[in-house]
């Protein structure tokens, strides 16, 4: 069950001895999607470090994992499929972009932080929702947003489209290279993103 405002939202309880963890986004999209392709649900998971690991409070200390003060969190995880055939799926965000970031560009978060730039700032990993920016920004507003990604403060801007949905088509002007958690897995022209609720639980 997602998350409602107001409402408390996971357990204090420690990793279980037998759980992995993983040292980043691409690390816990690779064993997501290796479940997913098994059948199978993914395990517990404890997070050492990552956007979703610092969008959910993680300290990325290994002890605090097994500890009293640890916290086990339900996330919502997203599907993608790139021009109707390619299967992936993402833990964090989808970026999908041209070098150096240049001309027309998009990313989908599902969690809050890509690096230290603050790309989702009304994202939440339990929201059953993904958060989409898209847009090319005019030159001179370029190094302005720049400056703002830190703190979130890029958004609003007249350039760029906001959406927040359970499930969206992606379409893109051109192809581009399409980055999952950090990892690039192809070029497309278009992603189908659908949310899978509470698909995954976490540790911090």
């Amino acid at each position: 069950m997602t998350i409602e405002r107001g409402a408390p939202w996971g357990e204090a309880a420690p990793l279980p001895d037998d759980a992995p963890t993983v040292a980043d986004d691409a690390a816990l999209r690779r064993l997501v999607e290796a479940a997913r392709r098994s059948g199978e649900d993914p395990p517990v998971v404890g997070l050492l470090g990552g956007d979703l690991c610092r969008t959910l409070g993680g300290t990325g200390s290994a002890e605090r994992l097994r500890s009293a003060e640890a916290m086990t969190l339900p996330i919502d995880v997203v599907r993608v499929v790139l021009d109707e055939v390619d299967e992936h799926w993402f833990v964090a965000h989808l970026v999908a972009r041209r070098p150096a970031w240049w001309g027309w560009a998009c990313v989908a978060m599902n969690a809050q932080w890509l690096g230290r730039w603050d790309l989702g700032p009304r994202s939440h990993p339990d929201d059953g929702l993904v958060d989409i920016t898209s847009g090319d920004l005019p030159v001179d507003d370029r190094w302005k947003a720049r400056a703002r990604l830190p703190t979130g403060t890029h958004l609003p801007h007249p350039a760029l489209e906001t959406e927040r949905r359970p499930s969206a088509r992606l379409t893109f002007p051109r192809p581009l290279v399409v980055r999952l958690d950090g990892t690039p897995v192809g070029r497309a022209r278009a992603a189908d993103l659908t949310v899978e609720p509470d698909a995954l639980r976490v540790v911090v």
